[in-house]
């Protein structure tokens, strides 16, 4: 959150879940009257056999609560990001469920990360849209290609060191 708050030029709504860190987290990056902030709350029923459960529990409703400045309670709402989860999830096969395809170091899953960020607001472009979120946004004119994004890298990184020529093994005696 204190990372978001400096990226904002207007006032914001903000919903997240039910966790208990968003609370502190919002107050302390946004201050009383920083943010119309409210909480979306999932309420769930009990299984009556949860060890054979592979699916969530049934959804019985839901609870909103308004927490700092005066959110629109019609806007409370936790679908767009969980829209966006499950398009990353289907995008990329390192957030699949139950997959072996994790990344093995965090630097690895930045950089991925980065990339499918870069892909989906810069050269996928939107049904709804009909057009690249970073062209509507008025931040590009035309929808990029991953050959950019490499230029754009090699630009700030510089190019990659050329690798030497791979040493032969010398075969072993029988």
């Amino acid at each position: 959150m204190a990372d978001l708050k400096p990226r904002l030029a207007n006032r914001v709504q903000l919903t997240t879940d039910g966790h208990r860190a968003y609370l502190t987290a919002v107050s302390e990056a946004f201050g009383p009257d920083g943010v119309d902030y409210g909480i979306l709350q999932k309420l769930y029923g009990s299984d009556p056999q949860p060890e054979k459960r592979y699916s969530p529990a049934k959804l019985i409703g839901i609870d909103k609560d308004l927490v700092l400045g005066s959110p629109d309670i019609k806007h409370v709402s936790t679908s767009f990001v969980e829209r966006q989860n499950l398009t990353m999830r289907m995008s990329m096969r390192r957030f699949t469920r139950l997959t072996n395809a994790f990344s093995k170091k965090v630097e690895n899953h930045y950089h991925a990360l980065s990339l499918y960020f870069v892909w989906y607001n810069f050269i996928k472009q939107h049904k709804t849209l009909r057009m690249t979120p970073a062209m509507a946004a008025g931040l590009v004119s035309s929808p990029m290609d991953m050959a950019d994004i490499v230029t754009l890298i090699d630009q700030r990184e510089g190019s990659p060191k050329k690798r030497g020529p791979y040493k032969k093994r010398q075969p072993v005696a029988a």
